[in-house]
């Protein structure tokens, strides 16, 4: 069962300033800016995504079988409206804060629903389309109960953890996606609901 952060602001507020995230220089390129509880509000939010989002589980090709993908998804287009307006507020405020850095604004959102310790993502980066080949940035809010989200170098390396929801933010950027990869592990432990939204550029996934 989702608990409520009891540090959560349900003022309706929108996110705390950018400026105060801490960035983290990584190998070959890469960066992350990371913020805690950046959404006010966002244990709230979290349950009226749950509820209002057209959540859709789908199968995939795993090697010579078709399996579960072990997380419910869904996907919002370039000018789709964003199901609830304390996104619009979150990509308005990453784009003011990244514009100059990344050249471009947020153009998609795609939300992942994590029901309980068995739902997962294996290590990948977002290497469909322009990820593949340029420097992007992918911006990704959780709410709900924290998670934790694995940083590796592509080939293996020194793992960095981040536990994520109520909230927090994490930006990927540099060459992140072409050098580095990420993942949200299984657990054994009891572990609630958490949503992550992830925005990006036209042209990654």
């Amino acid at each position: 069962m989702f608990q409520a952060s009891l540090l959560d602001d349900t003022d309706g507020s929108g996110p705390r300033p950018l400026s105060s995230a801490r960035r983290t220089r990584l190998a070959h390129g890469a960066w992350t800016d990371v913020l805690p509880g950046w959404l006010p509000g966002a244990d709230a939010l979290f349950e009226r995504l749950l509820t209002s989002v057209p959540w859709r589980a789908e199968r995939r090709h795993m090697y010579d079988r078709v399996v579960d993908v072990p997380r419910l998804l869904a996907f919002y287009a370039e000018g789709d409206e964003l199901p609830d307006p304390a996104l619009d507020d979150a990509k308005a405020a990453l784009d003011d804060h990244y514009a100059d850095e990344l050249g471009e604004p947020f153009r998609t959102a795609g939300l992942c629903l994590y029901r309980d310790g068995r739902d997962s993502v294996a290590w990948h980066g977002d290497r469909i389309g322009r990820g593949a080949t340029h420097d992007t940035m992918v911006a990704i809010l959780s709410v709900g109960t924290p998670r934790s989200l694995l940083l590796r170098p592509r080939g293996g390396g020194r793992t960095i953890r981040h536990e994520l929801g109520h909230g927090d933010l994490i930006v990927m950027g540099g060459s992140c996606q072409r050098t580095w990869e990420h993942a949200i592990p299984k657990t054994t432990r009891t572990a609630g609901p958490r949503i992550s939204v992830q925005f990006r550029p036209r042209g990654v996934r």
